[in-house]
């Protein structure tokens, strides 16, 4: 009788077990889809099909320069910052756009978010060839106007000659990539 009801005990422990863990899983599964946002698309939703914002930042040697001085090309606005591996690594492909396409009419345009001279003692070992203006920490908020919600780098939006915004990305971009979305634009 004994042995009996220690089966009866384990059985009944080992039901309860796994109707705790069923129970757990259903409300974690539940609670999480409410508080984890969903996984992001690489172009954020919010601007696409929208006018780009206005700005004026200063380059590397002081000079203020407005976004509205490449009205009528297709602009590659890449956000970046010299801590950002990803950021630095894009770069040569971006050289690379600039130099096919600059004829064509596109224009790159980089925006560090970092400090000044940060900026300057990068941009030139690097061969950049493009516009580079520091935004600093007011950088942070232009990329928000920009769609990036999340301020996450590098950060590149594809503008139209008209000035809407065609194309958002959060991530490393590749010169196949690059060209890819630009070439529809031309």
């Amino acid at each position: 009788m004994l042995a009996k009801s220690k089966l009866t005990i384990a059985i009944v422990a080992f039901a309860c077990f796994f109707i705790g863990i069923a129970l757990y899983i259903n409300f974690y599964s539940r609670h999480t889809a409410d508080t984890v946002p969903a996984k992001t698309s690489p172009e954020p939703a919010t601007v696409i099909g929208s006018v780009r914002p206005d700005f004026t930042l200063q380059d590397t040697g002081n000079k203020p320069h407005s976004i509205t001085e490449h009205d009528g090309k297709v602009i590659v606005l890449n956000f970046w910052a010299t801590w950002c591996p990803p950021c630095r690594r894009e770069i040569p492909a971006l050289i690379e756009l600039q130099d096919k396409y600059r004829e064509q009419g596109v224009a790159l345009l980089g925006v560090a978010i970092d400090e000044a001279q940060s900026v300057i003692d990068f941009v030139d070992p690097m061969g950049i060839n493009y516009p580079v203006l520091i935004a600093e920490l007011e950088g942070i908020a232009l990329t928000q106007t920009y769609g990036n919600h999340l301020g996450g780098l590098p950060y590149t939006v594809i503008i139209d000659r008209t000035g809407v915004i065609r194309h958002a990305l959060m991530k490393e971009l590749t010169l196949e990539e690059a060209e890819t979305l630009i070439q529809p634009l031309l």
